[in-house]
């Protein structure tokens, strides 16, 4: 089964001769429960189909479906909606509000949708990313490995269709670095989540199931590993 398509997305900025074609007819299908890396260097386009998988921006042209949800035809605020919902994101740096709780921190995107968190899938989720002990901390007190581990948790707790990491390990050393793409690893295939990791470092790129690389705003190279 397909979590997200896109057919033939292109995104273009500007106008005349200052128009830059960031994507080029990007043709992409993810299987629920894929680990994939996006690879490419600055400028590559990556970064602009990581705003358009987690319905930041929209495409010029070409469609993108998650979950069968054609997110072209989302308004802002059912596009926000959708994000939260179905798109967990994590970014470099982690986002924490700092006078909450790890946990607080973790049940936002619940508590803005008034919902109650299942209590088994709470603990698995901040059993298996190391972090239970943690709850009741304050972001400034955790080190930044285990602020990512917040910030995934929290990613992962509406059971998102999708969960989007960008440049993750951008702001760790390398011990914690190689801990969040494990506990990435883990969310994939513990809680069965579809991953998909940009980077442009191949190190990284290389703990995937499938490495798909972006150049000039096209898809270079598609490459099966596991």
């Amino acid at each position: 089964m397909n979590i997200l398509t896109c057919e033939r997305v292109r995104k273009v900025y500007g106008s005349g001769s200052n128009q830059v074609v960031a994507l080029d007819g990007i043709d992409l299908t993810v299987s629920k429960g894929e680990f994939v890396a996006i690879m490419g260097a600055s400028g590559s386009g990556k970064s602009t189909l990581l705003h358009i998988l987690g319905s930041v921006d929209k495409p010029t042209d070409g469609t993108v479906t998650i979950d069968r949800t054609d997110l072209s035809k989302l308004n802002p605020t059912q596009a926000a909606i959708f994000r939260r919902r179905k798109v967990g994101l994590v970014y470099q740096f982690y986002n924490l509000i700092p006078t909450l709780t790890v946990q607080k921190n973790i049940l936002m995107p619940l508590a803005l949708d008034r919902k109650k968190p299942n209590k088994e899938y709470f603990e698995k989720v901040v059993s298996s990313l190391g972090i239970a002990d943690r709850l009741d901390a304050l972001p400034s007190q955790l080190s930044g490995g285990q602020q990512q581990r917040a910030a995934i948790a929290r990613s992962l707790i509406y059971r998102p269709a999708l969960l989007l990491a960008d440049e993750p390990t951008g702001n760790l050393d390398q011990k914690n670095s190689r801990e969040i793409i494990d506990m990435l690893k883990l969310s994939n295939r513990n809680l069965e989540q579809t991953c998909i990791l940009i980077t442009h470092d191949e190190r990284v790129a290389l703990e995937a199931d499938r490495i798909i690389t972006i150049e000039d705003g096209r898809i270079l190279s598609d490459e099966e590993r596991r």
